[in-house]
């Protein structure tokens, strides 16, 4: 679901990975290849539950998918949508960049036209 915020900007995608503990479980994830929520809980200071639920979160913004291997299901990240999240960061970046050039070059102005009106 994109917004009229920026181009490229996807709440559901930057809630997902808002979160402190889902980075956590979006790294392991990444060290790993492929892994159980259990497997991921013994990796991190989270509950197998807790686990589960930023997994959900994380499926639903396609950054990881779920197979199902008989009983167990296994979590993947999404390296395409990954590549999109970093994508979309380093836009919004670059655009904050040149908002806050701006500022700079506009305080320098009045700075310098301060200084020209105190020598007067």
């Amino acid at each position: 679901m994109s917004t009229a915020l920026a181009p490229g900007f996807d709440e559901e995608l930057w809630a997902a990975v808002g979160d402190p503990s889902r980075r956590r479980v979006l790294d392991a994830l990444l060290t790993r290849g492929t892994a159980t929520p259990t497997a991921l809980a013994d990796d991190l200071p989270l509950t197998r539950q807790a686990v589960t639920k930023h997994l959900a979160v994380l499926d639903r913004a396609g950054l990881v998918t779920a197979r199902r291997h008989g009983r167990e299901v296994r979590f993947a990240v999404q390296p395409a949508r990954l590549d999109e999240a970093t994508r979309a960061l380093t836009d919004a970046a670059r655009a904050w960049d040149r908002r806050l050039l701006a500022i700079k070059r506009i305080a320098e102005e009045l700075a310098a036209s301060e200084a020209g009106r105190a020598e007067d």
